[in-house]
């Protein structure tokens, strides 16, 4: 990939750079979303190849039970403490990193809003974007 996708944290001790093209841009509005971002929700993108990631420096982990049942592991820099990614149990290929982790932020663009059924009211999000009361089918 000619322009791979590189961030990290907001101190830099954590650094990835990404060789493959988003499968998946979403804004998610569920409660872990949310306490994670501090908002009404987090910008994500997820790639489908994890062997296209590199990733530099350590992460501490706090993982989530998903309402599918499976483990969803929210990296953080313990450093700094900004969120820079998740990966889930159930499907350990997926590499999904937060919108604001990105060197160049306007690269994410949004395709849909998942879990609008436990957004806040005062989270008003781009109205056309398709909205799912969960996480849409595959």
């Amino acid at each position: 990939m000619a322009n791979p996708f590189t961030g990290g944290c907001a101190c830099g001790a954590i650094r990835y750079s990404i060789a493959a093209e988003p499968v998946f841009m979403n804004h998610c509005q569920c409660r872990d979303c949310q306490r994670a971002s501090g908002s009404g929700h987090g910008s994500y993108l997820t790639f489908s190849r994890r062997q296209a990631v590199t990733l530099s420096g350590g992460a501490t982990l706090r993982e989530v039970v998903c309402d599918s049942g499976s483990t969803k592991s929210n990296a953080f820099c313990s450093t700094c403490g900004s969120p820079v990614y998740l990966t889930f149990s159930a499907m350990p290929d997926l590499f999904t990193i937060h919108a604001a982790s990105l060197d160049e932020p306007s690269r994410f663009r949004p395709q849909v809003i998942t879990y609008t059924g436990r957004g806040q009211p005062w989270d008003r999000i781009d109205p056309s974007l398709p909205s799912f009361e969960r996480m849409p089918p595959s």
